[in-house]
């Protein structure tokens, strides 16, 4: 395997900039690389939103246009005109993938867009990363991928048993960039993520909803009893996790990216407790998503023996810190609430109409 070794100045694209882990990942790297170049490509579908980059923004107008690192094209990855000019306009030295439908509940309504965004539209991706001999591609994948584990933990080379249409589509993808990686030797890279949280996060998933219905009065939905166990990483401890895979790793390597086990109800009562509310004042119980999965387990082992990289901001010691973030920045998560696209899946959520 070889190393990717870059002796200038990256230009990255990021596709799917504009989402929740895409935007924290572009402020990551802007803020940490001050001579990187950061395209952001994004559809801005109901989750893609451009205020999560603002700041970015902001800077970028204070700059003479030599000295300018970021650019917004509005796209959709399925488009092979647009993949194939922005290519060709810009020699880029690395594409990292986080445009994805990604929400279950949504898959599980209706799977069709899921399989588009998700299959073809990487599909499209790794033909022109061929094309254009793109020196290093990153999908970012999923624990998703792993499906129900009663026990143990899962390893990078175990086998993917994907259990909603969601987490189907993303294992299609996971196995498509593994078959270019085989067929064209492509220096290509997948990460598996575990359930994110922190600032941004579009506020339909559990840790937003849970804050911002607790604030605005309302009630948190809680699928089945409240048991499952997810990982928790704080998306600044996922975002370095990428930055080492996209410095150091081996070409055709694939990394899980974790955090922290907790059940879904010890999520809910540490917002309560930030909160000052008693969690069992906050919350009502629905019927669990079909087919839903009780317990993920990625292995983060490889990437810390491999890459050195460590987590830093464990959910229970760091999610009062996202739980204010909210508090302090309302203007930005009511103006979503408010959106049709918001309300109408939500409704349908909180009845489990599926």
């Amino acid at each position: 395997m070889s190393i990717f070794q870059p002796k200038k100045p990256l230009k990255i694209l990021v596709t799917g900039g504009a989402g929740f882990i895409g935007s924290n990942f572009i402020r990551y790297i802007y803020n940490k690389y001050p001579t990187y170049q950061i395209g952001n490509l994004d559809k801005l579908t109901y989750s893609g939103n451009l205020d999560n980059l603002k700041d970015i923004e902001e800077q970028e107008a204070s700059l003479a246009v030599s000295k300018k690192r970021y650019f917004f094209v509005k796209g959709d990855i399925c488009n092979p005109h647009l993949i194939d000019k922005l290519f060709s306009d810009n020699q880029f030295d690395v594409v990292i993938n986080f445009a994805a439908d990604s929400h279950v509940d949504r898959s599980i309504m209706n799977a069709k867009n899921f399989l588009r965004s998700n299959f073809v539209g990487i599909n499209n991706l790794l033909h022109f990363v061929r094309k254009y001999s793109v020196p290093r591609f990153i999908q970012i994948s999923t624990d998703e991928v792993y499906g129900d584990v009663e026990r143990g933990s899962s390893k990078e080379h175990h086998s993917i048993r994907p259990s909603s249409p969601y987490s189907v589509s993303k294992a299609a993808a996971d196995l498509l960039v593994q078959s270019y990686m085989r067929t064209y030797k492509l220096p290509l890279l997948v990460v598996r993520g575990s359930n994110n949280f922190g600032p941004y996060q579009y506020p339909e998933k559990l840790i937003p909803l849970a804050i911002t219905n607790i604030l605005e009065g309302h009630k948190i939905p809680i699928h089945g009893d409240g048991q499952q166990i997810r990982i928790w990483i704080h998306v600044d401890d996922f975002c370095s996790g990428i930055d080492l895979v996209m410095h150091k790793a081996a070409d055709f390597s694939i990394y899980n990216i974790s955090g922290t086990r907790l059940r879904n109800i010890d999520i809910i009562k540490i917002i309560a407790a930030t909160l000052g509310k008693k969690y069992e004042d906050c919350i009502y119980f629905i019927n669990d998503r079909p087919g839903g999965d009780k317990r993920y387990s990625p292995d983060a082992t490889k990437i810390k023996i491999e890459l050195g990289w460590q987590l830093k901001y464990p959910v229970n010691t760091h999610l009062p810190a996202v739980v204010n973030w909210y508090v302090n920045n309302p203007n930005w998560w009511k103006k979503l609430r408010r959106k049709k696209g918001f309300s109408i899946y939500y409704k349908k959520q909180r009845r489990s109409e599926y």
